[in-house]
């Protein structure tokens, strides 16, 4: 009797564990935030089956520049601290950031939201994030995925993915060839971490125990709260260095992320160059002090793991150097010529930070 009264039970989805209801919720609850990144070429609003974008005419051979990413562990961070407001810039940023290393004005951007159990005001803030990124790089939240997966996440948890879409001109595609010796090297200060490395900032905060609520100098002039420095989101270069191509020849962008600096530069350099940087040019936020110090870091690990500072690389010859950073700096970027390029000895390797 009860074997039978057990098999003839009516299930439906919520009890399998996916709420249809709180997935409609969440649409409209960030079609505003979208709806604040639309361009003119966007044909259709989120919601539908597809996104459909009208690709400019105003480019002769245009070459779309596509990238892909996430957020890594620092997504773990956020859980811990509750705080998933800034996870979405991160996402942005860093395909935005890849695909403005070859010349390409951002288009639109997709994002896919995976979590176990769908809580509205969480992936909210979430989305919301990714719509302010979207603003920063001038690029359009076009549309996206959410998918309720019960048993694939524990609870509080969820999983991020973003796809930027861009387009440049293919007579200014940057791939670095131009680079020469001589050619100066100009950092743009990172906003912290960024969304790398954190696997190993995770493992230091582990080990320090510290109280992540508590007041911490990043030397920058004003202390803020120790998650704050550790939570910062990446920063986006889009519109400045947009601009600056515009304004004058930029031989090489590299974005600095998982691999640092040494790792990083080398990927715009023939096998012939290689880029000596000077770490006494530019400030390290002391986020990265502390790191060193109470993970006991060698600085070669700092500089293959860590941005130390500098988010964008810039190459430009030394004629246009002065008047890059200028622009660079009238756009609000921190600015400063970091180091050369030079011919490449055998053996040596492709960056060297002094």
């Amino acid at each position: 009797m009860t074997s039978s009264s057990t098999s003839s039970a009516s299930f439906t989805y919520r009890d399998a564990g996916v709420d249809i209801d709180a997935g409609e919720a969440l649409v409209e609850r960030i079609k505003p935030f979208a709806k604040r990144t639309l361009r003119p070429e966007v044909m259709a609003g989120i919601g539908g089956f597809g996104a459909l974008f009208d690709l400019s005419k105003k480019y002769a051979e245009p070459v779309l520049v596509s990238g892909t990413d996430g957020v890594g562990t620092k997504l773990k961070l956020a859980f811990q601290l509750g705080r998933h407001d800034t996870v979405g810039i991160d996402l942005v940023a860093m395909s935005v950031n890849d695909i403005l290393v070859q010349g390409a004005e951002p288009l639109f951007f997709l994002d896919y939201f995976a979590c176990g159990r769908l809580d509205v005001d969480t992936a909210a803030s979430v989305i919301r994030g990714i719509a302010v990124g979207c603003e920063q790089a001038g690029c359009a939240l076009i549309g996206g995925e959410t998918a309720e997966m019960p048993g694939m996440y524990p609870d509080g948890e969820y999983d991020l993915a973003g796809f930027a879409v861009g387009v440049v001109e293919k007579s200014k595609i940057i791939d670095g060839r131009s680079i020469a010796p001589g050619d100066a090297v100009i950092g743009l200060a990172s906003s912290g971490a960024h969304s790398n490395g954190y696997s190993l900032v995770r493992k230091i905060i582990e080990r320090a125990n510290p109280d992540l609520n508590a007041l911490f100098d990043n030397g920058d002039g004003a202390k803020t709260w120790l998650a704050d420095a550790v939570m910062a989101p990446t920063r986006i270069y889009v519109k400045p260095l947009l601009a600056l191509m515009k304004a004058l020849p930029v031989k090489g962008l590299a974005h600095i992320t998982g691999g640092g600096l040494l790792d990083n530069v080398p990927r715009i350099l023939d096998a012939s160059l290689m880029a000596a940087l000077d770490s006494a040019a530019w400030r390290r936020p002391k986020l990265f002090d502390w790191l060193q110090r109470e993970g006991r870091v060698a600085d070669a690990e700092m500089h293959r793991v860590f941005n130390c500072g500098i988010g964008m690389v810039v190459v430009v010859s030394p004629a246009h150097a002065e008047q890059a950073l200028q622009l660079l700096r009238e756009a609000g970027e921190t600015a400063s010529i970091i180091g050369a390029i030079r011919r490449r000895d055998a053996g040596q390797p492709q960056t060297v930070v002094t």
